[in-house]
């Protein structure tokens, strides 16, 4: 989802884009490479002439209930890519200006409460928060290699194509419109439009280096962020909580994702000089609804 929209912005701005994924994909006009990180398998021509990379290869988290099995496949999913790139770089005299990777604010621990999560806070102590840190110390490699590197931590991605958003929004449009657990989590987000707007922004500013949160400068609770979703869907927001021992009958341990939250800080970013375009959840569900709404 971030990769096609981000594969938009940058040929309307004129970049030459080449994907590099596990199948050819269908999109027209894109030269497509493939790779099995798994396996260590890559084709090598895929870093020809490239100027920088963007890294957004990992197993997508809500997909499946989290076994052992696909615990461990969302970790290599993440560790092992990048080890790849890293290694294949590092036999290269050709070396790319800059490497920009997804990370995710899971670094700072699945309910870190209302305490305003920066850059330097300390990483949390469950299964993402190991996955996320081990993930950035495979992106700190490519410093070694005299790349500057950008590591993005992702807040909730908000599209209207698909994503968190779609899923969120079902049970609304039904009239089951309901705050998840406690309400009072908080949920970082943003609007995918500003998300593609900080990758670029780190490509083209030499100035930016390390780490920044991908967020909008206002998170907003369960609560709140599912009573404004169906407000603009025109839906009722009047159902009793979900209760959170549900959740976890349901979804295992995946239900931490939803039950526990991050307030997390885009001081830095903004500090940048990047501009959100979205920084408020209403103009940005207005957005993404809107259009929704006359593409179907």
């Amino acid at each position: 989802m971030v990769g096609t929209a981000l594969t938009e912005q940058l040929i309307s701005k004129g970049y030459e884009v080449v994907h590099l994924g596990r199948q050819q994909d269908t999109n027209p006009g894109i030269t497509k490479y493939t790779w099995s990180p798994m396996k260590g398998e890559i084709d090598e021509s895929a870093f020809d002439g490239v100027d920088y990379i963007v890294n957004l290869a990992g197993a997508n988290l809500s997909e499946k209930r989290w076994t052992r099995e696909r615990k461990n496949e969302i970790k290599k999913s993440r560790t092992k890519s990048t080890e790849l790139i890293f290694d294949r770089l590092q036999q290269r005299n050709e070396k790319p200006k800059a490497l920009v990777s997804a990370s995710a604010i899971g670094y700072y621990g699945y309910d870190s409460g209302s305490i305003e999560k920066k850059e330097g806070s300390r990483f949390g102590d469950d299964f993402l928060a190991t996955v996320v840190k081990e993930w950035e110390a495979e992106v700190d490699k490519f410093t070694d290699l005299n790349i500057r590197t950008v590591k993005l931590r992702m807040g909730l991605v908000l599209s209207k194509k698909g994503g968190a958003l779609e899923k969120i929004a079902k049970p609304v449009k039904l009239g089951f419109g309901a705050a998840l657990g406690r309400g009072d989590q908080y949920i970082s987000w943003i609007h995918i439009e500003d998300l593609c707007g900080i990758i670029i922004k780190a490509l083209e500013d030499q100035t930016l280096n390390g780490v920044y949160n991908a967020v909008s400068p206002n998170p907003v609770t369960n609560k709140e962020f599912t009573r404004q979703l169906a407000l603009i869907l025109k839906r009722p927001f009047f159902l009793p909580n979900v209760p959170g021992f549900l959740l976890k009958i349901m979804l295992g341990e995946m239900a931490s994702l939803v039950l526990g939250g991050n307030k997390v800080s885009s001081e830095k970013i903004e500090n940048s000089g990047f501009e959100f375009q979205y920084p408020d959840l209403t103009v940005a569900l207005i957005d993404l609804i809107r259009q929704r709404r006359i593409r179907d």
